[in-house]
């Protein structure tokens, strides 16, 4: 009788420990205001933080993929695996930030998403890499949020915009204080600091090429801009030479790998937060974290998508440098450093201009 006991006391520990989305199961489930309640680790029985309270079921909505790919259609959630995040929602207010509450969703990724959907960019004759690729999101009362593809491909830490179905507050041991919840699926992006871009019952997912007339020349040489111009709404709107003397360069050390190439350096990059720079010239507001774009192209032609979010609305201090060497003749004297990213694609050389748009 003791082993059948033991036996039966590992197995309910070990289901607890797979996620912080799946607390212990349980056969005890009930509805709460239509929201399916799974019960919870109430008594501590393991390590994890993130199964302590209930976890509830969102309500869910038909979720569609379009734009430049060849198989448009509607998502089957059901073939993609779950996934797991913790967030701190804040959202922008007049007298400050304002704390919304702290949860854990479960969901399904963007990544997981669009991966089998496959690219047919619309400017492939003149721009072949991916880039240049951002992805709308647009919920069922026509708000839209945007994100690069670098975002969503690229980072250190992938899986963490997802389309959340499930969700847990994740609640102060000495207050109690118990977040409102959410009733609705929801887009939820775990790097954002200011969390604008998590809208609730996302419904259509649009895949998009930067739209911009540039000359593209592969392999010139030497690849070199004595500057770059600042775009604002396609008017210039700076001009720089050198990096701005009123930001403070810091360095970041990194193993820069490329894609195609492999290992470049593990030298340490030396420069100025662009995000500082964007700030000077870019408000934040709902729109600026929710819709903005920029666009940083090089002397050849190349280019590369970043969203305003994930320059200068993180919350890991991952940020994009922009490096100037003015000694440098070929591949200068501007580039930009991604500290986000796991490959160096969107490191972009000889730069010459950076577009901002909402």
């Amino acid at each position: 009788m003791k082993k059948i006991v033991l036996i039966s006391f590992v197995a309910t520990i070990t289901a607890m420990l797979f996620s912080c989305g799946e607390p212990a199961k349980t056969d005890k489930t009930v509805k709460d205001e239509s929201q399916t309640k799974a019960m919870a680790d109430t008594s501590d029985l393991t390590n994890n933080f993130y199964d302590n309270a209930e976890k509830y079921a969102l309500k869910t909505y038909n979720l569609e993929v379009g734009g430049e790919v060849s198989n448009p259609g509607k998502v089957d959630l059901s073939k993609l695996p779950r996934r797991s995040v913790i967030v701190k929602e804040t959202l922008l207010d007049g007298n400050g930030d304002k704390f919304v509450g702290a949860y854990c969703y479960d969901g399904y990724s963007l990544f997981d998403i669009l991966n089998n959907y496959h690219i047919e960019k619309k400017n492939e004759d003149v721009f072949k890499p991916i880039i240049d690729l951002y992805v709308e999101v647009e919920n069922e009362a026509g708000e839209k949020v945007v994100f690069s593809w670098g975002e969503i491909y690229y980072p250190n830490h992938l899986h963490e915009i997802i389309i959340a179905t499930d969700v847990m507050r994740i609640v102060p041991s000495k207050t109690n204080e118990l977040w409102e919840l959410p009733t609705d699926s929801k887009l939820v992006v775990v790097s954002d600091l200011i969390t604008e871009r998590n809208i609730s019952k996302p419904t259509k997912i649009t895949v998009k090429s930067y739209e911009i007339d540039l000359v593209t020349i592969k392999g010139k040489d030497p690849l070199f801009s004595p500057k770059f111009d600042f775009y604002k709404d396609g008017e210039v709107i700076a001009s720089y030479t050198a990096n701005p003397k009123n930001i403070q360069e810091i360095s970041l050390h990194t193993i820069f790998y490329g894609r195609g190439r492999g290992i470049h350096s593990t030298q340490p990059f030396t420069g100025a937060p662009l995000k500082q720079l964007i700030n000077e010239k870019v408000n934040r507001t709902q729109r600026a974290i929710r819709n903005g774009l920029i666009l940083a192209t090089a002397d050849d032609g190349y280019r590369g998508v970043y969203t305003y979010s994930e320059i200068c609305n993180r919350n890991d201090q991952a940020d994009v440098l922009l490096v100037c060497h003015p000694e440098v003749k070929t591949d200068g004297i501007f580039r930009l450093f991604p500290s986000c990213d796991f490959f160096s694609d969107r490191a972009i050389k000889g730069l010459n201009g950076i577009y901002y748009s909402e």
